[in-house]
Parts: C-alpha cells; sequence; structure tokens
C-alpha cells in the first residue's frame, strides 16, 4: 500500500483540493451511520465556508497525489447556528471553543493510525491559538437500523481513547437526505468534548 503523506494548511490553501475533498465527504459519508445521499452542491457551499475562513483547518492525507483522508475544524463561533445554538443556550463562552467538522478516511487505510494523526494536528492547531475545549458532534442512529451492517464498529471506544467525552444532553438536530429517501429529514447529533487546557 502506498505510504500517507499528511499536509495542514487553512483557509483559501485548501482551494486546489475543494473538489477532491467534496468527492471523498460524499462517498465516506455514504456509508453506515450517515448513509448521505451526497450533494455536490451543497458540498460546494459547505466547504465554501471553511475555505473562506482563514482561522479554519485542514489535515489531508495523500497517497501519492490522490486525497484519502481529512479532517476539518474551526472556531465553533464561525460554524452554522445548528451547531453553536446549542453551546449558546447551555455553556458559557463558545469562543473558547474549537469545533471539529468532519474527519473522513477512505476504508483501505484505516487501523494506520491515520485517525490519530488527525486528532493530533487539530488539537494541536486549536491549543496553540489559545482554544481550553475541542468539540464535534456524530449522528446516533437506532441499533436495529435496518441498514446497520452485522460487522460495523462505533468510533465511540476511538474517540474515549484520545479523551473525548459523550455529552448525552449537548445535541443538535442537522437534516441530510439519506441514500433510500426521497427527501431530507432531521437527524439527531450528538456531542463530544475535550478539555485541552
Amino acid at each position: 500500500m502506498t505510504a500517507v503523506t499528511l499536509k495542514v494548511c487553512q483557509g483559501r490553501d485548501i482551494t486546489p483540493h475543494l473538489g477532491a475533498l467534496a468527492t471523498l465527504r460524499i462517498d465516506v459519508f455514504r456509508d453506515y451511520p450517515y448513509l448521505y445521499d451526497g450533494d455536490a452542491e451543497y458540498e460546494a457551499r459547505y466547504l465554501a465556508r471553511y475555505a473562506d475562513n482563514p482561522a479554519s483547518l485542514f489535515v489531508l492525507a495523500f497517497a501519492d497525489d490522490t486525497v484519502i483522508g481529512a479532517a476539518t475544524g474551526q472556531p465553533l463561533a464561525d460554524e452554522c447556528e445548528e451547531f453553536r445554538a446549542p453551546f449558546e443556550r447551555q455553556r458559557p463562552d463558545p469562543e473558547r471553543i474549537f469545533y471539529y467538522g468532519e474527519s473522513v478516511l477512505i476504508p483501505e487505510y484505516r487501523g494506520q493510525g491515520i485517525g490519530k494523526a488527525f486528532m493530533h494536528e487539530r488539537e494541536s492547531h486549536a491549543r496553540a491559538r489559545g482554544f481550553e475545549v475541542a468539540a464535534f458532534c456524530a449522528v446516533e442512529r437506532d441499533p436495529s437500523h435496518p441498514r446497520r451492517p452485522v460487522d460495523y464498529q462505533p468510533l465511540a471506544p476511538f474517540w474515549e481513547r484520545h479523551g473525548y467525552q459523550r455529552q448525552p444532553d449537548l445535541y443538535t438536530h442537522f437534516a441530510w437526505k439519506d441514500v433510500d429517501s426521497e427527501q431530507a429529514t432531521d437527524k439527531r447529533m450528538v456531542f463530544w468534548l475535550k478539555d485541552l487546557a
């Protein structure tokens, strides 16, 4: 298997890779538990928010010249309302929080420490800029969901090993169209936090 290299960039530096990143997101999030029926137009708008923000972070994983994984982040204060609102209602000082947008990696390269490297780069970036908390949210599906693979391995143990704690009372809803749906529906997404101090 081709050796993997990481590239860290911010804001507009991601521009040459936006198309590859959009394709990667659509491909990876099509699998359970997101089951996202990707939309290229939406992806362009979503990624433009990050590219337009000089405070954003992209950690890209390359095999030769191909993007095979990526992790993103930006200050929570710059995120969309769905992700800001739970903190604004329940917790003081959302300005202290660095928010992880996603971490995606094609299956062939999982289990090689790339996810751990993504975590390290984002935490280092957040700490260096004075953020005190790292946060992300993850969709939660019914365990009996008909599309849940028999061999599905939840990521919760990985997140817990890296010091992130699930916050059951801190959640939001975000809408997208599932692969087997005709229209977008709201999904419950629960936040995970880590104290970076």
